[in-house]
């Protein structure tokens, strides 16, 4: 299954329930989310961290849809055929 159809399948699923929640709310559901990963990964809790890229996953892809924004092309478009990588302000290897 791919991420489009996956995407779909959450609308179907709660695209009901997150219009009546708004936008806000989705959104301080996802910084609530990113904050137990960054928990997780702190106590480098794989089996949490697992759970809460889910978690991450799930809420970035109810706010697209309830923007009505797909976000599979894009992502294959700007990180998969392009490289923005060099832009990225990485440290210096040793």
């Amino acid at each position: 299954m791919d991420l489009k159809n996956i995407q779909n399948l959450i609308k179907k699923k709660y695209y009901h329930l997150d219009a009546k929640s708004g936008p806000l709310f989705l959104l301080a559901v996802l910084f609530e989310e990113v904050g137990e990963l960054a928990e997780a990964v702190r106590k480098n809790e794989k089996d949490s961290i697992r759970e809460e890229l889910v978690d991450v996953l799930f809420m970035v892809l109810s706010l697209a849809n309830l923007f009505n924004i797909e976000l599979e092309d894009l992502l294959i478009e700007k990180y998969i055929k392009r490289d923005p990588s060099e832009k990225w302000d990485l440290p210096e290897k040793d």
